[in-house]
């Protein structure tokens, strides 16, 4: 008999809200919710996606305080959807600095699709700033990764969607297609721009979810433009790490973390071979992959797992 699915927590305000100069070009937005003991980071997607709301109800406000933030070039921070200055590492190093602002000794992290892999990279950096990991929707920006969602693989199950995705795009370049966006993402046509970010964005919102939900891609307008602009830009560089698949390779780093890996098994957007791929360097983590569900954190199975598994962690190391 399957479980019981948990419910998400009740939607609270937060409780403090501020920014942090990071350096002379980048101010960040943070805030504070819940009135709990344990503290958590939550990592948004994107890069470029922003925080929202809604990921306080996967904490229990009673036993967290949970801590967001907006990473740079992102939802209110300033200045938006700046490429200059903005790397994994310097997101890494903005972590810190926030953790020391609100004088954190250690926190749990919690961070989803690009969230888990920033979470990830923090991690094995600062592991000894690190109580636990939940992850979910795991992507590592590995070549074959990136290739897979927006080259050739995922096209094959969202045929429809994928038409739309290279509209903008003429035949002739579509042999290199995140190269093709970022060129036009970054050039000084403000209309080619504006198309290219919202069809980029379009197809990523059309394939998060198990069952189509076109709220997604309403919801995708209002951040199109610094959520594909950053993308592209993290993608054509390789994620800024040394080597391909580094987060894998050196996760052995996180042997004494504990931690939660939940991930969709019809996820497109990042399959669950990276999960898995993950899982097996990092064997102390529980891996669990939801049977009916898709990409995003909003599918109940997702949801359920997430909350159980914050649950899990209310009072590690109090």
């Amino acid at each position: 008999m399957a479980a019981e699915r948990r419910t998400l927590y009740p939607e609270i305000e937060a409780n403090e809200t501020g920014f942090l100069q990071v350096n002379e070009t980048h101010n960040i937005y943070y805030e504070v919710s819940g009135n709990g003991p344990q503290p958590v980071v939550v990592l948004h997607g994107g890069p470029g996606g922003g925080s929202c709301p809604m990921y306080r109800q996967f904490f229990d406000p009673a036993a967290y305080r949970i801590i967001q933030f907006d990473q740079r070039g992102a939802g209110n921070s300033t200045p938006n959807a700046c490429l200059e200055g903005n790397t994994t590492w310097d997101l890494v190093a903005d972590i810190e600095k926030l953790r020391e602002l609100l004088k954190v000794e250690k926190w749990v992290v919690f961070g989803g699709s690009w969230g888990s892999t920033l979470a990830l990279a923090y991690a094995q950096k600062h592991a000894n700033r690190v109580k636990a990991l939940v992850l979910r929707g795991i992507f590592t920006l590995r070549r074959s990764e990136l290739l897979y969602f927006y080259q050739d693989g995922a096209s094959h199950i969202f045929p429809d969607a994928w038409d739309k995705y290279l509209e903008p795009i003429p035949p002739v370049e579509r042999y290199d297609l995140i190269t093709a966006y970022h060129r036009r993402l970054t050039g000084p046509d403000p209309e080619v721009r504006k198309q290219c970010g919202k069809a980029w964005t379009t197809w990523e919102m059309s394939t998060s979810k198990l069952f189509f939900d076109p709220k997604l891609i309403e919801e995708g307008d209002e951040m199109y433009d610094a959520f594909a602009r950053i993308e592209c830009h993290y993608f054509v560089n390789g994620g800024f790490f040394d080597y391909d698949g580094q987060l894998i390779e050196e996760a052995t780093k996180l042997s004494a973390i504990p931690g939660v890996i939940v991930q969709g098994r019809y996820d497109v957007v990042c399959p669950a071979r990276t999960a898995w791929d993950l899982h097996k360097k990092w064997p102390t983590a529980e891996l669990i992959i939801v049977p009916d569900a898709g990409h995003s954190c909003t599918e109940a199975g997702i949801a359920s797992e997430l909350v159980i598994a914050t649950d899990k962690y209310r009072t590690l190391e109090l």
